[in-house]
């Protein structure tokens, strides 16, 4: 049984007033192995109450006293990272040595990253701006946060919510996703070791434990990382009590593949890029358009290097039965070519072949909507405002790259996709000082760099006369 973790403490199951459990299925087999606890608005309140008693004294530590803290709990994740990384892979299903070598990794450099930059916070210089008075501005920890996380990412996607708000000295209730509890709850569990008692607190339940989570009236802000429907509700649902939102949501990223590239390198770094935690991912090179000088080639290096990628070895299952009839459904309803997969893979968990499809139109489910699975689907352009209209054409603008040689062409492109991120002959790649976050139906607000630190600050402006 997976339980809430709450001032400090792990509240076991018979010690919470919480009634109600789900299962959690390993997605690899399809089998429960376990329960967690459902959380209602008792359970939340206790875990907020703990939040807002502790921030007064965590917001008036000093960043240095904040920076150790931090820094500490890396250490402490790196020397538990066999554990965390059996909960990932139990309620995930994700590649252990992915976790191990690459994902858990970047957790520990996003906590020092944020850990150091709790202490380089700038502002204006103080100065008489109005003759006679001085000016100076503050940099202040918001309150009580509120922070909601998903399941395709479940450690990472926490530690990028936890450690700017944590470092700007807020305090925080994290709901996880109800597949895929487990490492928030060990995380929780690690920096109770090095942070007061209800600094960080987890609450888990479902899609009504957030929204309890986010209509309660004391966390100042909320943020979650979620789908662009999550968003919605959440934006519309703060907005009662005037809570800052900070929204990570879909992506639906369009990889624009020029007649100058390398055909089969590039073709290799789109499917790595795309099949990443089984395509579960809101950067995902999903959306490829190619021109159509080499359309046809491109698509057979695809095809060959997707059908070379193994389920269960090169890549996991998806979430749940749900998520996997879900793409089955978006697969059924298209009139796309399917060059290889398309099916479900196995007769044990919850795999999808590599897919790969062309021959669809702009409006077409397959290209509108974000498929969150490993599949890819190709689209051919004649020239540069084509293939601008067409990666443009959608409601997300999260990520995007551009496959090209020609550096003119780059410099134009760049500010023409309305997208957050855009990569140059490679995708996915992220970086601790560079922000993360889109436009559009992909949310607003910043996650990593500092830009993801100072959405967790507000400014006050002091002015005294003399």
């Amino acid at each position: 049984m997976v339980a809430n973790f709450v001032n400090g403490t792990q509240i076991s199951a018979t010690g919470s007033a919480a009634e109600e459990t789900s299962p959690l299925i390993d997605p690899a087999t399809g089998e429960e192995f376990g329960r967690a606890v459902v959380s209602r608005a008792a359970e939340v309140d206790a875990a907020v109450q703990a939040a807002a008693d502790a921030f007064p004294a965590w917001s008036r530590t000093t960043p240095s006293e904040r920076q150790h803290a931090l820094l500490k709990l890396a250490d402490l994740l790196e020397a538990n990272a066999e554990a965390v990384a059996d909960a990932e892979v139990r309620e995930t299903g994700k590649v252990r040595s992915v976790l191990l070598d690459e994902e858990i990794p970047q957790c520990a450099d996003q906590i020092r990253f944020f850990a150091g930059a709790a202490r380089a916070l700038g502002t204006a210089a103080a100065g008489e701006y109005v003759p006679g008075h001085t000016s100076y501005q503050r940099r202040e920890a918001v309150g009580v946060i509120a922070q909601i996380t998903p399941w395709n990412y479940p450690l990472m996607m926490a530690v990028w919510k936890i450690a700017p708000a944590l470092a700007a000295g807020n305090t925080v209730v994290l709901k996880p996703a109800d597949t895929t509890p487990s490492s928030a709850v060990l995380l929780a569990s690690l920096a109770a070791q090095v942070l007061p008692a209800g600094v960080f607190n987890v609450v888990l339940g479902d899609r009504d434990t957030g929204r309890s989570l986010v209509e309660h009236p004391v966390p100042a802000m909320v943020s979650l990382t979620g789908s662009t429907r999550a968003g919605v509700e959440v934006a519309r649902s703060a907005a009662a009590t005037v809570k800052r939102t900070h929204l990570e949501l879909g992506g639906n990223a369009p990889v624009l593949v020029f007649d100058d590239v390398d055909v089969a390198a590039a073709a290799e770094g789109i499917v790595g890029a795309a099949f990443y935690n089984a395509g579960q991912d809101c950067t995902a090179a999903s959306r490829v358009l190619v021109h159509s000088a080499v359309h046809d080639e491109f698509v057979a290096a695809l095809v060959k290097a997707a059908s070379a990628q193994v389920p269960g070895t090169d890549f996991g299952p998806l979430n749940s039965q749900a998520q996997l009839d879900r793409v089955l459904g978006l697969l059924s309803r298209s009139a796309a070519t399917v060059h290889c997969g398309g099916k479900r893979y196995g007769s044990a968990g919850f795999f999808l072949e590599p897919t790969v499809v062309s021959g669809l139109t702009q409006d077409d489910e397959l290209v509108q909507e974000e498929a969150f699975a490993p599949l890819i689907t190709v689209q051919s352009f004649a020239d540069d405002d084509e293939a601008i209209s067409l990666a443009n054409g959608v409601p997300q603008g999260l990520a995007s790259s551009i496959w090209t040689r020609d550096t003119g062409r780059v410099a134009a492109l760049t500010a023409r996709l309305d997208f957050g991120i855009v990569w140059v002959n490679t995708h996915g790649l992220v970086a601790s000082e560079m922000p993360h976050g889109g436009f559009g139906a992909s949310g607003y607000g910043k996650d990593l760099s500092m830009h993801g630190l100072e959405d967790y600050t507000r400014v006050k402006h002091v002015m005294i006369a003399h």
